[in-house]
């Protein structure tokens, strides 16, 4: 008996028809559906939950399960307390900021080395997809030294959203992931928009753009995640508190803020990342297997 590679499991079709290999399959399915659940869902809940303790109930030995009282009173204090809606603010303009550089940079960059082949592209794309090589840490003295006098223009841009703006640009993954879609699309269909007397900023406005909406959401998602989270960089170019993210003043009211209110603060951090990806998880998996081949 032959069996198709493509619906080839762990378990071979054979074995899932009795009633012992039936039994494994489900054994390991619920295994593998607890670990994960435990391993990322229980933090999230201890998370909530703890915020609703009170700072001794935290404190016990052994810790409870439940708080003995339900309510969003330390999500307000917490609120009040640490003025997370000015920080909200500098979190959403840098996000924003950072989502519009990186579509303005990014996708005319992709397009450039999918569909233009301009000259050593092959070698451009090889050096960028090598800064992925390299650990973060490496990159924040460099970085740190051009945003402080940015070359050429000779400005310093610390304490300016400029300062996480234009270092999140150059983003080599989020290029990649671009050209790899655009390299997908029909050449045929960009030939017939030269012939009608379409240059290529009006072939990848008009064409290449709407048929790349899949992965452009998921660019788009990954941008604002990143720049949402992102603590170490606004540590070192946010200095000024006015400015800065709510990662970043939730550690600077650390020492002096209650644990659950502490807490709560890295929910009320948390909650849009989390409903933003219950939204748009659909368009986010579509995206990443939208320009794979089919073998």
């Amino acid at each position: 008996m032959t069996v198709d590679s493509s619906q080839r499991t762990l378990i071979s079709p054979w074995a899932l028809r009795k009633r012992r290999g039936k039994l494994a399959y489900w054994l390991v399915f619920a295994l593998v559906i607890t670990l994960f659940t435990v391993a990322f869902v229980v933090p999230l809940l201890w998370m909530v939950l703890g915020a609703m303790k009170t700072a001794p109930e935290l404190a016990r030995t052994p810790p409870t399960l439940l708080p003995e009282t339900f309510g969003a009173g330390a999500y307000v204090e917490a609120w009040n307390f640490m003025d997370l809606a000015k920080y909200f603010k500098n979190t959403v303009i840098i996000a924003a900021g950072a989502w519009l550089i990186q579509l303005a940079v990014q996708l005319p960059a992709a397009y450039a080395l999918s569909k233009l082949r301009p000259v050593l592209g092959k070698w451009i794309l090889a050096l960028m997809l090598a800064t992925l090589m390299l650990p973060a840490s490496a990159l924040l003295v460099p970085t740190y030294l051009a945003i402080t006098e940015v070359p050429v223009f000779e400005v310093n841009l610390v304490n300016s959203p400029a300062a996480i703006w234009l270092p999140a640009a150059a983003n080599a993954f989020n290029i990649y992931l671009l050209k790899r879609f655009f390299d997908q699309i029909p050449t045929d269909l960009l030939d017939a928009a030269r012939i009608d007397g379409a240059g290529s900023v009006t072939t990848m406005v008009r064409i290449v753009l709407p048929l790349s909406r899949p992965i452009i959401a998921v660019v788009s998602i990954f941008s604002i995640v990143a720049a949402w989270k992102d603590f170490i960089w606004p540590l070192l170019v946010l200095q000024n508190p006015e400015v800065q993210t709510l990662s970043v003043a939730l550690q600077r009211f650390e020492p002096d803020t209650p644990i659950n209110l502490m807490l709560a603060g890295l929910v009320i951090a948390s909650v849009p990342m989390v409903v933003a990806f219950l939204i748009f998880q659909r368009q986010i998996l579509a995206g990443l297997t939208a320009g794979s081949l089919k073998g």
